[in-house]
């Protein structure tokens, strides 16, 4: 069925058009013009099975109990999810970027007794296991690198000499990592992409992957892409400092997990940047 066709079953009213949106690497995305002359945008399929519905379910709970500025969910399915539409782009003013840190640091203030989530999120096409664990450092080793270390191997993108340096990494990651005074809520990918920006001011974060873990890796993971500079990362210091090593050693650590996502996806020079990271710590 034609998507104007399935949104005239949804809302009982053809849509005027739909326009395709960049950014949907995973499915497609469109922007649906209403008679009325609301705006709304309407994502089909990409994830994995009901991974719409997760992410709606994601949007949800950022909108309940965060201040962080989301699309509202209109409408979800296994295979549609239609948004309000947040007007931006993914262009960062030193501003907007001091206004990010804002919002993220406010984000990372929300606490749960335990690390993981109430149920399983997403990464990207993949889903993201969140049993609620006692120690930060077990999890992230169990739960991250090697969950999606096996399903690379899985998928033979990552050779199996590999995925036994992993596991001997894994076993000694408490010599690098710290556990944080309490789970924090994290986005869990923040790329520029998902972040859309009017003028100054942050207006969007899109596509989350929700769980409670340390802020550490949502700073590592904005560093690894570039989403933001300097900016950013100052302000955040001024509301949250960063304990010391964060820059010379933790970092590197916890994007291990997004270069493995990075592999599962795609293949190719990411896996450059797995083996250059168990090198540097010995493995």
């Amino acid at each position: 069925m034609e998507l104007l066709d399935r949104l005239e079953e949804v809302f009982g009213q053809r849509p005027l058009a739909e326009v395709n949106l960049p950014g949907g690497s995973i499915g497609e995305v469109h922007l649906i013009k209403m008679a009325d002359g609301e705006q709304l945008v309407a994502k089909l399929g990409g994830r994995a099975e009901g991974g719409l519905l997760v992410e709606a379910a994601m949007l949800r709970y950022l909108a309940g109990h965060s201040q962080l500025p989301v699309p509202a969910v209109i409408y979800a399915e296994d295979t549609l999810l239609i948004l309000e539409f947040l007007p931006g782009r993914s262009e960062f003013s030193p501003a907007a970027e001091a206004d990010a840190a804002r919002h993220l640091a406010a984000l990372h203030t929300i606490t749960a007794p335990r690390f993981g989530f109430d149920s399983d999120t997403l990464i990207g096409a993949f889903s993201q296991p969140n049993p609620w664990s006692e120690d930060w450092i077990s999890f992230f080793a169990e739960q991250r690198l090697l969950y999606m270390g096996r399903l690379c191997l899985e998928a033979e993108r990552l050779p199996a000499s590999y995925l036994r340096r992993l596991e001997a990494f894994c076993d000694q990651l408490d010599r690098w990592l710290l556990a944080p005074a309490a789970p924090a809520l994290v986005h869990g990918d923040i790329w520029a992409t998902n972040v859309l920006a009017q003028g100054d001011q942050i207006s969007a974060f899109l596509d989350p992957a929700l769980y409670y873990g340390h802020a550490e890796v949502e700073l590592a993971y904005i560093a690894l892409f570039g989403t933001f500079a300097e900016p950013f990362f100052r302000r955040y210091q001024e509301i949250r400092p960063l304990p010391p090593g964060f820059f010379e050693t933790r970092r590197d650590v916890y994007n291990l997990y997004p270069l493995l996502v990075h592999v599962r996806h795609f293949g190719g020079s990411y896996l450059n940047g797995v083996d250059r990271t168990l090198a540097r710590f010995g493995f």
